[in-house]
């Protein structure tokens, strides 16, 4: 009820402000004013006005950069970070440049052209010395804004560092994994035919090639049980068959990696000791860091702003960014004077439902803390480790007996 007359007061109100603009109206013809007719009084008023409104609004941009100057991101956390950061101070001097001359010239014009009695309007056609000019300068503009963002990029991008720690940040909705390398240095393979419970990254390794036709089999067999229970030439029959069709196809793509393991005389190993994190990843200061960055469902961004990184996550295919962080975790702390900073991974890319929580920690510390915390995380296959240590115990005492 309380709604229903609030809403009927709001539209009476209307219609009275809408009578009363039409009573002035009424009473200003009646005294033979003209609604069109601007005087020369008016004229002036309203260009001086235009000269007043130029310096409130440049006092209030003036303003909002103090205000909310410091809302923008701290320094870089990164060395190439700071050739972004100069980058983008360029662009946005060009920009307030523009901003402030347009404008200037914007608001002078109204008022040194305000209507007078005594002017009248030149009418030109064509000018093409202006023409040139309104042309030529913003190309010129444009041209050394571009060049100077790709010979940055270039520069960023040109030259990997030698020895970096390899990093995979792996994309899911919602969800964030960052895998490291071994003790050998190197990520192992992975294929997206392999994912499942046990293995959510897909990591090609000799067992979970072993669990992944395990489950098929199972998978497969309940296929058959169940299109022996269905009506024959029915669509169940039908769809059952399809799937079947689909497991042997899985069944037979995977098998190409043992057979191609058996052709090479060895096994997929590589994997055996990489670690996968969830929650949270640690970066050592001042070392380069690779990341290899893909997804598993739909294109997500690994957007890391205080690193002034950003690359696309896209399904079948590996990107890849480096960078070296410059500032651990606690010196970032200080500088922005919050002791409740963090570092974050985000999803750039609205991926769906969930995609604003999409997030992962990040922290930077020094070297020595970094080891201490990867040498605390498990890696993918334990016993793939043990094995492969014990293989090359079995090989040193193979090649010591051969010597004696």
């Amino acid at each position: 009820m309380t709604e229903l007359l609030i809403s009927i007061v709001i539209i009476l109100g209307i219609i009275t402000f809408a009578q009363l603009i039409r009573v002035f109206e009424l009473t200003k013809s009646l005294k033979g004013g003209d609604d069109h007719e601007v005087s020369d009084k008016e004229n002036r008023k309203q260009a001086s006005y235009f000269f007043i409104f130029l310096f409130g609004y440049f006092a209030f941009f003036i303003y909002l950069l103090f205000r909310y100057g410091g809302s923008l991101l701290p320094e870089a956390a990164s060395v190439h970070g700071e050739k972004i950061d100069t980058l983008l101070n360029f662009n946005f001097l060009i920009i307030i440049l523009a901003f402030v001359i347009t404008h200037i010239l914007l608001f002078y014009f109204a008022f040194k052209y305000q209507r007078k009695p005594s002017r009248v309007a030149d009418f030109v056609t064509h000018n093409a010395k202006l023409e040139l000019v309104w042309t030529s300068f913003p190309a010129i503009v444009l041209a050394v804004i571009i060049i100077y963002g790709i010979s940055t990029w270039n520069e960023i991008t040109r030259e990997e560092p030698e020895n970096p720690i390899q990093i995979e940040l792996y994309a899911k909705q919602f969800d964030w994994t960052a895998r490291y390398a071994g003790e050998d240095g190197e990520l192992g393979e992975f294929n997206y035919r392999l994912i499942s419970a046990t293995n959510p990254l897909g990591l090609v390794t000799d067992n979970s090639i072993e669990e992944k036709l395990a489950e098929l089999d199972e998978k497969l067999a309940s296929l058959n049980e169940k299109l022996n229970d269905a009506v024959p030439d029915g669509k169940i029959a039908d769809d059952t068959q399809e799937e079947i069709w689909k497991v042997e196809k899985h069944i037979n793509n995977i098998k190409r990696y043992q057979q191609d393991a058996s052709d090479r005389g060895f096994g997929y190993t590589k994997g055996f000791d990489d670690k996968p994190v969830k929650v949270e990843f640690h970066l050592p200061v001042n070392q380069p860091v690779k990341f290899n960055i893909r997804a598993q469902d739909v294109i997500h961004s690994a957007y890391m702003p205080h690193f002034r990184a950003q690359m696309n996550a896209v399904p079948g295919m590996v990107t890849s960014f480096y960078f070296t962080p410059n500032k651990t975790t606690e010196e970032m702390k200080a500088i922005t004077k919050n002791p409740d900073f963090d570092y974050l991974l985000y999803c750039n890319k609205i991926c769906g439902s969930a995609h604003y929580n999409m997030q992962m920690k990040i922290i930077v510390e020094s070297e020595e803390q970094y080891q201490a915390w990867l040498n605390e995380q498990p890696v993918f296959y334990a016993e793939g480790v043990e094995m492969m240590k014990q293989k090359k115990i079995d090989e040193q005492n193979q090649v010591l007996a051969e010597k004696k």
